[in-house]
């Protein structure tokens, strides 16, 4: 990516740090439930067993994707420009996202409407199915934000760019891009399982830890060589900076790993939730000051962190919203989660009880 001189003003970078924290906080927090929802049709040996793993994510997953619609919607109102390149380039890839997000919401809202076991293993595997094209997607998206995303003006413009190529989708699909998808996808496997061990008893606890244990070796190797090989052939402008998230993500999956083969459920958890944070700090910082964009096609009139932001004023007046009703968001979730903070066996699903994820829709 081509580093440009332009200064941001305060709150153009207070907007940009706001931005990745919201992403930060949908991966951590959506992560664990695409990988329970992943894991549902595969650890899930009868009935109680999979309504025991889809209830505990019911009460969080779409509080969960909150997050999601947040950093869309402050990207649109800080970025527009940033929003309007990736939106119009990106609408094939973002398509799948969204189709998988409804196929797994409806699997959730649906799985309960009626009692034959037939109708509620599709449903599973709707779960299943979308929760695995989100991430696969979203990594692929991330990694060639870190390889940089080729813009051009638009026709007939001096302002409006476009990406090289749009609708932009086959040239998503590189070596490092599909290694971003698949790492992802594992790190969420990884992170599922593990919150599932953290929130079961019994045989779902020790299935889910035994996967855990298998996936986790996965996870580290696969992070390690995606995020070496992002460090050597896209360094950031904050070199030292990358190695240091690159220590921090490995020695999280390690944590994490240990922590779950000796029975610390919660040392685990927090390992992989360590491990996500860093990967995204080290993609974000990748991402300044260009947004994810590679500007070399247009040097005189880039696409950056100055160029895609509103003014000033706007930025203020999102600045006193976030003030007021982020802390409510975060009260209201730290609530939920400890509500919902108790481990769950068959032994509390009793025959005629309904799913959590409808329950609490």
């Amino acid at each position: 990516m081509t580093l440009l001189a332009t200064d941001p003003s305060a709150l153009q970078v207070l907007w940009f740090i706001l931005i990745a924290v919201l992403w930060i906080g949908y991966l951590v927090l959506e992560g664990y439930d695409y990988g329970v929802a992943m894991l549902v049709p595969f650890l899930g040996k009868n009935e109680k067993e999979r309504r025991v793993i889809v209830n505990t994510i019911g009460p969080l997953w779409d509080g969960n994707e909150v997050w999601l619609l947040t950093a869309g919607g402050a990207t649109f109102a800080a970025f527009p420009g940033w929003y309007a390149t990736l939106f119009s380039g990106l609408y094939l890839p973002l398509f799948l996202v969204l189709a998988g997000l409804i196929i797994r919401g409806v699997s959730f809202e649906y799985r309960a409407k009626h009692p034959t076991t037939r109708w509620r293993n599709a449903f599973d595997w709707m779960g299943a199915i979308g929760s695995f094209i989100v991430p696969l997607v979203l990594g692929i998206g991330f990694a060639n934000f870190v390889i940089g995303l080729p813009v051009v003006l638009a026709p007939g413009s001096e302002r409006l760019h476009m990406l090289n190529g749009a609708p932009y989708f086959w040239n998503l699909f590189s070596p490092f891009a599909l290694l971003g998808g698949i790492v992802l996808v594992v790190l969420f496997l990884f992170h599922g399982s593990l919150f599932l061990a953290l929130k079961t008893k019994g045989t779902v606890h020790d299935r889910a830890q035994a996967f855990a244990n298998t996936i986790g070796l996965v996870a580290i190797v696969g992070g390690a060589i995606f995020l070496l090989w992002k460090n050597i052939a896209y360094p950031s402008s904050f070199a030292v900076l990358d190695w240091v998230c690159l220590v921090l993500a490995a020695a999280g999956l390690v944590v994490a790993w240990l922590g779950n083969r000796a029975g610390r459920d919660g040392i685990a958890f927090i390992g992989t939730t360590e491990s996500i944070l860093f990967v995204a700090i080290g993609i974000f910082l990748r991402m300044w000051p260009n947004l994810g964009f590679d500007n070399a096609l247009v040097p005189g009139t880039p696409l950056d962190r100055v160029s895609a932001a509103s003014t000033d004023y706007t930025l203020s007046i999102m600045t006193v919203a976030a003030a007021v009703f982020v802390p409510i968001v975060l009260a209201y979730q730290a609530w939920s989660i400890w509500v919902f903070r108790k481990r769950i066996s068959t032994k509390n699903i009793p025959d005629d009880a309904p799913d959590l994820a409808v329950a609490s829709a």
